[in-house]
């Protein structure tokens, strides 16, 4: 194998561990990722904290996410026609840190959140939110894949973005002009 293009290209071959989940976990945890909580509406409202949040298509606006089939929320994101996303400010790190605590009764206050439209759960002073009606739950390993139109939603919110990079949360660092 040639890495690099051109004159002065050396020739390497690279090996690498085998595929387990403990890899896939340390290659990502050099992936800074934006964080998000998707919520839907159940009995109770539930949600969590996602890392895994894409911006699937523009037109139709579509997005997709990832959620652990043992979670927790999945028996109600399973039959969920709607759900809701929302991005979370470098303000909410207790809140991603709360959404994403196995247990946690994340609907309770501090939490700040009212019913929005299709009755899903939205989430106070987020960045920007969504609500989307699932359009596939697709089986990927031990997850499903989300995959759901925006119905409506609000990017008005203030602040920068909240990242998740090395197992924590974290802020891009100063502004700059």
């Amino acid at each position: 194998m040639t890495a690099g293009y051109g004159a002065g290209a050396v020739s390497t071959q690279r090996s690498g561990e085998p595929a387990s989940p403990d890899l896939l976990r340390s290659a990502f945890r050099r992936h800074a990722a934006g964080v998000a909580v998707i919520t839907a509406r159940g009995a109770r409202p539930v949600g969590f904290t996602a890392t895994s949040l894409t911006s699937v298509a523009a037109d139709p606006p579509m997005v997709s996410f990832g959620v652990s089939s043992s979670s927790s929320c999945w028996p109600v994101l399973s039959e969920a026609a709607h759900v809701g996303v929302h991005v979370l400010g470098e303000h909410q790190r207790e809140l991603a840190a709360t959404f994403a605590r196995s247990g946690a009764d994340r609907f309770a206050p501090p939490t700040s959140w009212a019913p929005g439209p299709e009755g899903v759960p939205l989430l106070d002073g987020v960045l920007a939110w969504l609500v989307c009606r699932v359009e596939a739950r697709i089986p990927a390993g031990d997850h499903r894949i989300v995959v759901a139109r925006v119905v409506t939603g609000d990017p008005a919110g203030a602040g920068r973005p909240l990242l998740y990079h090395q197992g924590g949360f974290h802020s891009l660092g100063p502004a700059r002009d």
